[in-house]
């Protein structure tokens, strides 16, 4: 990706987010793949980072573990490892077998779900894979303490088993000759010590002419000498020998091994740099953590949509203050390439700006950005700044000077993948002339299909955003109220400067700011005014929205307990129902004896019947039976349960009352009154009633006995 000017990084503090990044890094491999971290411009390189960024920040995030505890620095014992003839130390083979060890576990790690499950993270060791034999020449070599095993080679289990007797019998011989000069008073209080790698015996000074040995060392004083006995000479002798056969055989051990291993050179290396890799993803995915880093639907064109979008650095610090953290919601494509965001000073124009920025250089680096996952972000060639001061004493360059030295670098080399941030568009010379100039150069920058964010206080910039295709409007907000900037951004409005009223806010004497409005021009003043107006009329409406949505969520809870409720209803009519079928009284018995009886009496009388009017007057009769009777029966019975509690009044039917329907004597409570129909509601069921079809009742008083009078 290019860069301008090339303080473009530093200026967005890019190097900050990587001194971040660097401090989750474990091993040298992937600090120093964080220095050199490079900023893709092509959708395959990015792509697989941030996936793995992602993959593992789940990881870290569901408590799962992943065997990436390799942190050693092994460039040295790999290089040597390369070298022929070179040869490595115990502790060095340790490493190397921890670093085998280690790519064992990463191995056996991604089984067959997890390899479906986290398949950016596999994509790492999948050009790979696990040498064993690694291991099991270290092994047949070393034991667990990194020492050399006595039996890896026969020549060094002869040389350790004659060094253990001569060891052995030097120390039976010595402490036989320490007893005998302990016996004559000749021994000092420390009786032993080992000088030049031969034991020793300390004796006083004055007695050392009186002992056979030789003299090897006195203290400090010179009231203690060390003296090697005559007896234990030889035998020092012959342990030194072995002992230095010993580590000849060692070397050679050593050396045999160095060259078996040197097979797997490429292998190791390889090894070292996915345990760097992992380190390095590991890195990303707590640092996404910290900052609430997610991935982003990416595109491979000009594109920026950042939904609920945070400044990293101003996150955490946020964090750490304890104060709330104010995210922006940002969009540049085909229709709206330019945004021109105007405000209040201090009240977070430069912060959006830079937000924009650093999130677009941390994308294309491979890292998860603090916005909405269903954000959408595309990627850029040219990234062009031009923010603060930048006056310039070597060239004998002005602060405007300068200013139009980096808007004409802007308008030579910008393109269609040119992401370009200007931070007070035209400033630093005469408002009317800086602020026609400035309109030209934004013209130019929008005919180029550039894509990009300038901040200004230039009316004349704010009337063109609206009316130039391409360009947008966009405002921060200012409670005028409490005369404090809220730090959000508004698209699709221009903002004022609040000039006048943050002067107010500071205490300013209100003759002089009585004074400064008249001498702005009228046209002027009242257009400011009314993007005053118009900002505090969009905030109100913010508000009424905000408090619309709320009562909208209420209403939608309201309708899910709702069907909830009438759910549970319908279950506990539905149980009611069947317990009422499966229920057979005396009264349902009776009827149907009286029923079987009067279908023998009919059959009876069919047989007899003569003529076939006889027998139509026997359908009839059978045809009231089985049918007429079962309503009226039911009928009656409702009739009887509504007698028990209700009276007909015959009032008029209105809301508030109680009523009957004829249809089946239910009673409910009028709720509302339509021409010649009405609501009942039964239950938690309203329903529409013909008016005609009801009656006014009230409820029975009960029936007082002697007692109660």
């Amino acid at each position: 990706m290019k860069f301008f000017p090339e303080s473009a990084l530093m200026q967005l503090e890019f190097d900050k987010v990587k001194a971040l990044l660097s401090e989750h890094c474990r091993t040298a491999y992937a600090k120093t793949k964080v220095e050199q971290l490079r900023i893709h411009t092509r959708l395959s390189y990015i792509e697989p980072e941030l996936k793995q960024a992602h993959e593992y920040k789940i990881l870290l995030q569901n408590g799962v573990y992943f065997p990436n505890e390799m942190v050693l620095n092994l460039l040295n014992e790999l290089k040597l490892l390369a070298i022929p003839g070179a040869v490595l130390s115990e502790e060095q083979f340790v490493n190397i077998r921890r670093l085998a060890e280690s790519m064992k576990q990463i191995f056996h790690w991604f089984d067959a779900e997890r390899k479906i499950a986290c398949p950016a993270l596999f994509s790492v060791v999948s050009g790979s894979y696990y040498e064993k034999a690694i291991v099991v020449q270290i092994d047949k070599v070393l034991d667990k303490y990194g020492n050399v095993r006595d039996n890896a080679s026969d020549e060094l289990e002869k040389i350790r088993t004659g060094l253990t007797r001569r060891r052995a019998e030097l120390r039976r011989v010595f402490d036989r000759v320490v007893a005998k000069w302990n016996k004559s008073g000749y021994v000092s209080d420390i009786e032993e010590a080992f000088l030049n790698g031969r034991r020793v015996i300390a004796v006083h000074a004055e007695y050392k002419r009186q002992v056979k040995g030789i003299l090897l060392g006195e203290s400090d004083s010179r009231k203690t000498s060390f003296i090697e006995p005559e007896e234990t000479i030889e035998l020092n002798n012959e342990v030194f020998a072995l002992e230095h056969e010993e580590s000849r055989e060692v070397y050679r051990i050593l050396r045999e091994l160095t060259k078996q291993l040197a097979v797997y050179a490429a292998l190791l290396q390889e090894y070292y740099v996915i345990a760097g890799e992992y380190d390095f993803i590991r890195a990303k995915a707590r640092f996404a953590v910290d900052i609430g880093g997610n991935y982003p639907v990416v595109h491979d064109r000009a594109q920026v949509q950042l939904i609920q979008a945070c400044h990293p650095l101003l996150y955490l610090y946020n964090q750490r203050s304890g104060k709330p953290v104010i995210p922006v919601s940002v969009t540049l494509d085909e229709k709206s390439r330019i945004l021109v965001i105007s405000g209040p000073n201090a009240g977070g124009k430069t912060v959006t700006l830079k937000t924009v920025g650093l999130l677009q250089i941390m994308l294309q680096s491979g890292l998860l950005v603090p916005v909405q996952p269903h954000s959408q972000m595309g990627i850029f060639r040219q990234l062009m700044i031009h923010i603060g001061d930048t006056q310039s004493l070597e060239f004998e360059l002005s602060t405007y000077s300068s200013h139009l030295k980096n808007m004409k670098y802007l308008i030579e080399n910008a393109n269609g993948r040119t992401l370009f941030f200007i931070d007070e568009l035209g400033s630093g010379s005469d408002p009317h002339l800086g602020g026609a100039f400035a309109e030209v150069i934004l013209e130019e920058l929008a005919r180029k299909h550039a894509f990009g964010i300038v901040t200004t206080h230039y009316l004349n910039l704010k009337v063109m955003a609206n009316k130039t295709p391409g360009i947008i409007n966009a405002a921060m907000a200012f409670d005028e109220k409490h005369l404090l900037p809220l730090y959000k951004l508004i698209i699709g409005k221009p903002g004022s400067s609040y000039t006048f009223s943050i002067a107010e806010r500071i205490g300013m004497d209100p003759g002089l700011i009585a004074r400064a409005k008249t001498m702005v021009a009228e046209d002027h003043f009242s257009l400011d005014k009314l993007l005053n107006r118009a900002e505090q009329d969009v905030r109100r409406l913010e508000h009424k929205e905000k408090e619309l949505n709320k009562l909208l969520k209420d209403n939608e809870r309201l309708r899910k307990d709702l069907e909830q409720t009438m759910q549970q209803e319908k279950h506990r009519q539905q149980i009611a129902l069947l317990k009422e079928q499966n229920k057979i009284g005396e009264e349902r018995i009776a009827y149907l004896k009286d029923m079987e009886r009067r279908l023998k009496q009919i059959v009876f009388d069919w047989r007899r019947a003569e003529s076939q009017d006889d027998r139509s007057a026997l359908m009839k009769q059978l045809y009231a039976m089985l049918f007429k009777q079962k309503e009226k029966q039911v009928k009656e019975k409702n009739r009887k349960k509504f007698d028990v509690k209700y009276i007909e009044t015959n009032e008029e039917i209105k809301p508030g009352i109680k009523v009957r329907m004829s249809q089946n004597n239910q009673v409910g409570i009028v709720k509302e009154v339509r021409d010649k129909k009405a609501i009942v509601q039964l239950g938690v069921m309203p329903i529409t009633v013909d008016i005609k079809n009801l009656v006014a009742v009230k409820d029975r008083e009960p029936e007082t006995t002697d007692q109660n009078k």
